[in-house]
């Protein structure tokens, strides 16, 4: 009989194992989309830009964007939607992109990499989001592909964390309108690094407001819900972590695409890469020790509670014991016939109630 696996637990693997079943047995290069379609349809958008002048537009179908190939000195053509791989295998057909690449495009199960290839530069990032309500991490995969003159991006649905970057081109802020696709990649990539931070601070308010529970009164939904966001980092460094590599292959590679200035920015974000791997695993410590608190907290309670019952226990032993006594039915027993016998044996239960509750306080064990 094959067990039975609970729909939440499957939800959570299925979030670390893609469905790639269906592209068993085929040649590589074969372009299966595996994952969610996310995307109702694909969108591409196109920004042509230099330090003088910039063109922005949406774009009906791949055929539009190919007149801006080989145009100086930048373009940007972003497709939202990896459901359909016609239109990625066209784009890749028209840009020169090898067929391997386009296949890690359209599986989006694949961890965050960088490719150098001959003509251009292959990276692949997560995006990372968090909903608060619900404390679930999802993570959506980013194609980077940029040469000299352009840069692909792939995503799997519209909406990013680009449009500080859009913003920056289209006003001409800082050295983006002057460098070359280098810089644009490195943008990019640096926009998604930066987004962690936002999802880590959301996290750790969320673990902070559930540490604040714990300490006041943990309840059993609280042990479920550390266990839920153990679970969600984990995810998240599955997501992350990798990327560290990536960003480190893209500083030293000496592939002459990637100007010496653009390295020193790269740096940069190997540097916050690493910084969110740290915070990742030291949040992960944090619920460790809650769920140790968790359980020590519990026990503690259950001590307590069975302290109380011991004391009381205990106080009722020596009055069980003489009612006991003056309860068994023997005939000739003195004090049964004495006038004071029933108001001096209330006293004596009184008396010893009183010292054992005194002797109890003094021991601190009340």
């Amino acid at each position: 009989m094959v067990p039975r696996i609970p729909g939440s637990q499957l939800n959570f693997m299925t979030r670390f194992v893609k469905r790639s079943s269906k592209k068993a047995g085929l040649p590589p290069g074969t372009l299966v989309h595996i994952g969610d379609q996310k995307a109702d349809e694909t969108e591409i958008s196109l920004l042509h830009f230099d330090a003088e002048q910039l063109h922005e537009k949406k774009l009906a179908d791949a055929e539009a964007a190919f007149a801006y190939r080989d145009t100086s000195p930048v373009t940007w053509v972003n497709v939202d939607g990896l459901h359909d791989v016609g239109l990625i295998e066209k784009i890749g057909e028209r840009f020169g992109i090898h067929p391997l690449t386009l296949e890690d495009i359209v599986n989006t199960g694949h961890r965050p990499k960088a490719e150098d290839f001959e003509n251009y530069l292959f990276v692949v990032v997560k995006m990372i989001s968090y909903d608060e309500t619900r404390q679930h991490i999802s993570a959506e995969q980013v194609s980077i592909i940029f040469s000299e003159k352009f840069l692909l991006s792939f995503q799997e649905l519209p909406g990013d964390v680009f449009d500080g970057v859009r913003e920056r081109i289209r006003r001409a802020k800082g050295r983006i309108r002057k460098s070359g696709c280098d810089y644009l990649a490195y943008a990019l990539v640096d926009a998604v690094v930066d987004h962690y931070f936002v999802v880590l601070e959301r996290l750790g308010d969320s673990i902070e407001r559930l540490e604040t529970e714990l300490l006041e009164k943990p309840e059993a939904d609280t042990l479920r819900r550390i266990h839920h966001l153990k679970r969600e980092l984990v995810y998240l460094r599955k997501q992350v972590w990798p990327l560290r590599e990536a960003v480190n292959l893209l500083v030293k590679d000496e592939n002459a695409m990637i100007k010496d200035g653009t390295r020193v920015f790269l740096r940069d974000v190997y540097d916050h890469c690493i910084y969110v791997s740290d915070t990742i695993e030291s949040l992960r410590d944090l619920l460790s020790g809650m769920l140790d608190l968790y359980m020590s907290t519990v026990s503690n309670r259950m001590n307590e509670v069975m302290k109380v019952l011991t004391i009381i226990a205990t106080i009722f032993i020596p009055l069980t014991f003489i009612a006991g006594i003056y309860g068994m039915n023997f005939k000739f027993m003195p004090e049964l016939e004495w006038r004071w016998s029933y108001p001096l044996l209330w006293l004596v239960l009184i008396v010893i109630f009183g010292a054992m509750i005194f002797y109890f306080k003094r021991k601190k064990w009340l």
